[in-house]
């Protein structure tokens, strides 16, 4: 492959997102085990996106849910697997089953990178609609988030803060941790999409408190605008172009 460095941490990034189709997911599993390069920037993008956890509230599912997605899958990998000779039910049917997915975090990625499975279930637009029951299941109901950003730091690459946009034009800027403002400064938001004459301040925001914005004044986002944060003085920049150095950086990615 002859990707730059940039389009190889997007597609890690993609892939580690859960946005690729599930052929180009199952090419990019293929390319880990023999591309080092790849391998090391999924390892850092999880890092990255590890703190993301912690914005969910765990949630119990109902008794119910896993067998009845274990039935699923079964029927839906049994007809693979009948055309294949096998008589076998797939491993991932009977993980399922077992509840495997809830204890072991692996489990999980092992279902998903399952090929037998991926034929079974003829493509993705029948594995999206079951992942997705998954999650509904599993998560409390939100707003479908049609772009996520995350904010990393340029020097170490941690991630900071989470942007959220909906499919209602709204803007929701989450911080993963507290950062230490010194007196008489300020953070300040920002965004830039392909074709702007500049970055778009977005306001001050507070270190330690989520943000809400409506975007009614701005183009729709695009994939790949950036967002950032820098820091300014206390009453923001006095330019109307950020000043200070970029705390926190990041593109889109659109995830629905």
């Amino acid at each position: 492959m002859n990707e730059t460095p940039e389009q190889l941490q997007q597609l890690a990034g993609e892939y580690v997102l859960g946005t690729l189709s599930a052929s180009a997911r199952l090419d990019v599993a293929q390319r880990l085990t023999r591309e080092p390069l790849l391998r090391a920037e999924v390892a850092a993008w999880e890092r990255r996106l590890l703190p993301l956890t912690s914005l969910a509230e765990p949630a119990e599912p109902a008794p119910q849910l896993w067998p009845r997605i274990a039935a699923t899958v079964q029927a839906l990998t049994q007809g693979s697997a009948l055309a294949d000779g096998a008589s076998n039910p797939p491993r991932a049917a009977s993980e399922a089953a077992s509840g495997v997915w809830r204890a072991d975090p692996a489990g999980w990625h092992r279902w998903w990178d399952n090929l037998r499975l991926w034929r079974g279930v003829a493509g993705g637009a029948v594995a999206a609609s079951l992942v997705l029951a998954v999650l509904l299941a599993l998560r409390p109901a939100a707003p479908v988030a049609a772009y996520m950003v995350v904010l990393a730091a340029p020097q170490d690459r941690n991630a900071g803060w989470v942007v959220q946009t909906s499919m209602n034009r709204q803007l929701t800027l989450t911080p993963l941790h507290d950062t230490v403002v010194p007196e008489r400064k300020a953070l300040q938001f920002w965004t830039k999409a392909s074709g702007w004459s500049g970055p778009v301040s977005l306001g001050l925001v507070e270190s330690n408190r989520s943000l809400k914005l409506a975007l009614d004044k701005l183009p729709p986002v695009q994939p790949d605008q950036l967002f950032e944060i820098t820091l300014e003085p206390a009453t923001g920049s006095p330019t109307g172009r950020p000043t200070g150095p970029v705390l926190y950086i990041g593109k889109a990615v659109r995830v629905m």
